[in-house]
């Protein structure tokens, strides 16, 4: 049987679970040695973010509905999701780009009347984004290791899916939809080496600033770098993540404003 606090949570948690994935600080790619200028270094990075909290408000055709749900409930009705980076350095220069996809949902049944109903629950988050990045410092600290910082600007694609189905007797009845939209991106990271294995970085990144109708998108991303292979490296660190979006629909309101924290971790491949 169908849970009905989740049938009415599923539209917002696609949006929390996709948006919020981005990379860690990658300190081989951000800091490089003498010899490796005037050559490409390419790193490409599959992750993973899991968030312990999510909790916020989700608005379907005008309808809101208040969230408060734990790792277990994500995971319980997470389908499939596919996540991935790539950085390309040459110099002090970058290329950033990142592909996001996620779908979740499920089956059931919910009372209606002195019956039962079917009752279809579809949601599905894809997001790319391309950045241009530049490495504004790069050095040695008083210990000898290196650190390096960079900003980066760009764009971001969005498409949100959220939709319940409810096959009544008579014509079944679908609500909410689908939303595309572009917002501007920008960011800033740091990362130093800690020994010949280790390295710390930290992220931050601001999106949509009231384009297309996202107001804000903030994250703040902090962790380490293990290189335990010479171009192969595991990376896990904690996230924060936040998003205020809304348009409005021939039916209604359709919104999400949610705040996400939890353990990021990925496996970097580097060439």
């Amino acid at each position: 049987m169908l849970n009905v606090r989740k049938v009415a949570s599923f539209a917002a948690l696609g949006a929390c679970i996709a948006i919020s994935t981005p990379s860690i600080a990658d300190a081989q790619a951000l800091s490089r040695s003498p010899a490796e200028d005037g050559s490409w270094r390419h790193s490409i990075t599959p992750y993973l973010f899991l968030p312990f909290s999510t909790k916020g408000t989700s608005t379907v055709d005008g309808s809101s509905v208040d969230l408060d749900l734990s790792l277990n409930e994500v995971l319980d009705i997470l389908q499939g999701a596919l996540s991935v980076r790539y950085e390309g350095w040459n110099g002090d220069f970058g290329i950033v780009s990142e592909l996001y996809y996620v779908k979740l949902g499920e089956d059931g049944t919910l009372p209606i009347g002195a019956g039962r109903t079917d009752v279809e629950v579809d949601v599905r988050q894809t997001f790319f984004n391309l950045q241009g990045a530049y490495r504004f410092a790069n050095g040695v600290n008083a210990s000898g290791r290196r650190y390096a910082a960079d900003a980066a600007i760009g764009v971001k694609w969005n498409r949100l899916k959220q939709e319940i189905d409810i096959n009544t007797p008579g014509p079944s009845l679908s609500l909410g939809g689908t939303e595309e939209w572009f917002e501007p991106l920008i960011t800033l990271r740091y990362a130093t080496e800690i020994n010949d294995k280790w390295g710390f970085g930290a992220r931050a990144e601001l999106s949509g600033f009231g384009v297309n109708g996202d107001d804000l998108q903030y994250l703040v991303l902090a962790g380490f770098d293990w290189q335990g292979w010479e171009n192969t490296s595991l990376r896990f660190g904690y996230q924060f993540y936040g998003i205020d979006y809304s348009t409005d629909r021939d039916s209604g309101e359709f919104a999400y404003d949610v705040d996400q924290n939890g353990i990021y971790a990925a496996v970097a491949f580097h060439f």
